[in-house]
């Protein structure tokens, strides 16, 4: 084991590794309460049945997919990232695709098993390098900062704290709600432990949060703290419904689907893997060794996903905390991988995790995604108009989509007119069309 993951080589050992694992574990395990919550639509009222997930069917399927994705960047990658189904990604699943399009949530399954089908053969293709080549810097950024801010957004709706208001649109909520004051406290709490850089602070702000909804009754006590696994029947090959009709799959609508799941996948999971590498001190000669093994353990894992019953599985971040806690090998991906298997016998736990618990989870990963604004080069109109419309357009339309839509689109045109069209890559050009395609289809 120790020859195989290169222990010695790295400077590392058991312990470090189980520990770095754990660490991971704790800094993500949130998305076990947040993913079921979001593709559940379960903040969202008045919404049919029909439309809605199975929250424990969702429960066990992002499980799974974190188990499986571990399993596949530890032992084949044997890099120390960890997998799970990713934020942003569920949000555009549930808010824009089932919410917004009106496009069944088995379908939009199909479209995650697409998006990680091609995923997969651009990583065998050598194509993939070609297309985040083409995709300007500024925009990938903008993308994220957007992601974030949609993020935060449904998390304080969810709570309460921003609530719909005729004249206005949106408003302040009631700050005597006491609900609305459960997720302003774990907010609070969440961002001081954040601060203090201590390991797991999200989930941590979770617990937090939800001990002290138990504690005051806003949140009901549940039944049992380990119990049976719930099924996973409702969600499992429900990808697989949409080829009964080949209609529902072969239109523009599901196009864009596909591309977007694929387009915030693919840039995600490849700046993460750089980032955590690099701090690892795994980078050789400003490259990274096994790249293409990496990133097809990432599309395989979210092909499981979608058969499971999950919205994309991507690369986290939060694996930087393994990292620098002296996570070096993909040993640390296996154990965090185990971690999420037993998390499955602690499903009776799902019922304390309300709208209010996942706020901060929410607002917080949108603070660190929105951090990548300073990356962009605002000096220059002509980045800066796409850059904004593309980050600001996903809250304000309630669609990633859309956002996308827009700044993909005006980025040839203030290209072209500030006479810097020999910048633009092909495949610019290819979008630019889609997206018109896609305002003129979808929001027909």
């Amino acid at each position: 084991m120790k020859r195989y993951f290169k222990f010695d080589e790295l400077g590392t050992n058991y312990k470090r590794e189980i520990l770095g694992g754990l660490t991971t574990f704790l800094s993500m395990a949130y998305i076990l309460a947040v993913n079921p919550s979001m593709l559940s639509l379960a903040s969202v009222e008045n919404v049919p049945d029909s439309m809605r997930m199975d929250q424990g069917a969702v429960f066990v399927a992002t499980a799974l997919a974190a188990l499986v994705g571990c399993l596949f960047m530890g032992i084949i990658a044997k890099y120390p990232i960890a997998l799970a189904p990713g934020m942003g990604l569920n949000a555009f699943f549930a808010f824009t695709v089932v919410l917004t399009m009106g496009i069944p949530w088995q379908t939009g399954l199909t479209g995650v098993l697409f998006s990680g089908l091609i995923f997969a053969l651009l990583t065998m293709s050598g194509l993939r390098e070609v297309i985040i080549n083409a995709i300007p810097f500024e925009l990938k950024m903008a993308v994220s900062a957007g992601i974030g801010l949609f993020i935060t957004f449904v998390g304080l709706q969810g709570a309460g704290i921003v609530k719909k208001e005729e004249s206005t649109l949106v408003t302040l909520g009631s700050i005597h709600n006491p609900e609305v004051l459960l997720a302003v406290f774990g907010i609070i709490i969440t961002i001081i432990l954040m601060a203090k850089k201590l390991p797991g602070a999200i989930f941590i702000g979770m617990v937090l949060t939800a001990v002290a909804g138990l504690i005051t009754g806003l949140i009901a006590m549940p039944d049992s703290v380990v119990g049976k696994m719930p099924s996973v029947a409702p969600t499992f090959g429900a990808a697989f419904e949409a080829f009964g009709d080949l209609s529902t799959i072969f239109n523009v609508q599901f196009l864009i689907v596909v591309l977007t799941f694929l387009f915030i996948d693919f840039f995600d999971t490849a700046g993460t893997l750089v980032a955590v590498a690099n701090q690892a001190g795994l980078m050789k000669d400003n490259k990274l060794p096994r790249a293409g093994k990496a990133l097809f353990a990432d599309s395989l894992a979210t092909i499981v996903g979608a058969i499971f019953g999950t919205s994309t599985t991507t690369s986290y971040i939060e694996s930087s905390a393994g990292v620098a806690v002296g996570a070096r090998t993909g040993f640390a991906s296996v154990v965090t991988g185990m971690c999420f298997l037993a998390a499955l016998l602690f499903s009776p736990l799902m019922g304390v995790v309300t709208s209010a618990v996942t706020a901060p989870a929410l607002v917080i990963v949108g603070v660190l995604m929105v951090s990548n604004l300073g990356k962009i080069d605002w000096q220059k109109f002509e980045i800066a108009v796409p850059a904004f419309l593309t980050m600001i357009m996903m809250p304000l339309t309630y669609s990633i989509a859309t956002g996308i839509a827009c700044g993909f689109i005006f980025y040839p045109i203030t290209m072209i007119v500030a006479k810097r069209h020999k910048e633009i890559h092909p495949i610019m050009y290819g979008l630019f069309f889609v997206f018109i395609a896609y305002f003129v289809f979808v929001h027909a």
